[in-house]
């Protein structure tokens, strides 16, 4: 059985603000193997983006980053210095940011910045560089290639843009790849296309991904594992297969009511909601985060929060020992 490509363990990140330390992410640990697609999901403030932030070393200097281990492919992370970072990043890791029009340079042209993603990190010629470019722009469905090089960002679409964005990630044949919720700025058609491309690109090269996203329609879709984040801590966490067919976690069981499934949910239906919003983390914080919105909550949520296993790859952190198949 093949080693995986990264190992977190017991991650946390505080942010020290004027009222108190924000506990943003707390207590994070998964395995990902080459090949493997891992979706890491929840509503937005829950952590999902820090953490992937915080494996490719881009965290603000303000932030203390802690983790028992944060291995890649066998080099601790911990101690690696910013340049050794940047090495690896770009090169062995890379990452698909949000909104492309924000990570591409206005002032250079997609070529300059496709090139010298590669020669950053390879010793290659600035022809060979260029070719490189064209073939990976066409790998990521952008007709006319060649001609695109010299165009600049503000020139694209939003769907040639984040294709270009792919296609830089890609540049160095890296090992694993972080899309940060790569279709949300984008139309529906369109994100259907972004997804499948990944999907397809991960499967030829044989890569690790980690999606972020807050949509289970594409966690369904596309991932193999599921990692499902409230309030800065892993609350569930499984195949995807776990997750969707025998949810443990209130939370999760809550998400999955907010989509429709096709087959039964009628036309005009109502789609389930979560009332309430996000507590704050600033500060100490006791118990289950979610009691307060949770529907089953009891007195002793507020100061135990047991981690419950179903199997090897499975568990939940809830003091219910939901069974499976029980109701959502």
């Amino acid at each position: 059985m093949s080693e995986p490509v990264l190992k977190v363990d017991n991650l946390t990140i505080d942010i020290p603000m004027s009222q108190g330390t924000l506990h943003a992410v707390r207590g994070i640990d998964f395995e990902l193997k080459r090949g493997e697609t891992l979706c890491i999901v929840g509503e937005s403030g829950s952590g999902k983006s820090l953490t992937s932030l915080a494996i490719m070393g881009l965290l603000s200097k303000k932030m203390r980053c802690n983790a028992a281990r944060l291995d890649f492919s066998g080099i601790d992370l911990r101690t690696q210095s910013p340049r050794a970072m940047r090495a690896l990043r770009g090169d062995r890791m890379a990452m698909i940011f949000q909104e492309p029009m924000t990570s591409l340079n206005p002032a250079y042209t997609i070529g300059d910045q496709l090139m010298e993603a590669l020669q950053l990190h390879r010793p290659v010629s600035r022809a060979e560089a260029r070719a490189r470019a064209i073939e990976l722009l066409g790998k990521v469905g952008i007709t006319a290639a060649e001609s695109r090089l010299s165009q600049y960002p503000h020139q694209l679409s939003g769907g040639l843009r984040q294709r270009v964005m792919i296609a830089m990630a890609l540049m160095c044949d890296p090992e694993l790849i972080i899309a940060d919720e790569p279709t949300t700025a984008l139309d529906v058609t369109i994100q259907a296309q972004i997804l499948r491309l990944l999907a397809d690109l991960q499967r030829e090269m044989n890569m690790a991904m980690i999606l972020v996203t807050h949509d289970l329609g594409v966690v369904a879709r596309i991932a193999d594992k599921v990692v499902v984040m409230y309030a800065g801590e892993v609350v569930e966490k499984g195949s995807a297969r776990e997750i969707f067919e025998n949810p443990r976690h209130p939370y999760t069981r809550g998400l999955l009511r907010c989509i429709p499934v096709p087959g039964k949910t009628k036309p005009g239906e109502h789609l389930g909601s979560i009332p309430g919003i996000v507590p704050s983390l600033i500060g100490k914080v006791e118990g289950c985060a979610f009691r307060s919105r949770c529907d089953v909550a009891e007195a002793v949520c507020a100061s135990e929060v047991p981690v419950r296993r179903t199997g090897e790859d499975h568990m939940y952190r809830c003091i219910h020992d939901v069974q499976p198949g029980a109701p959502s």
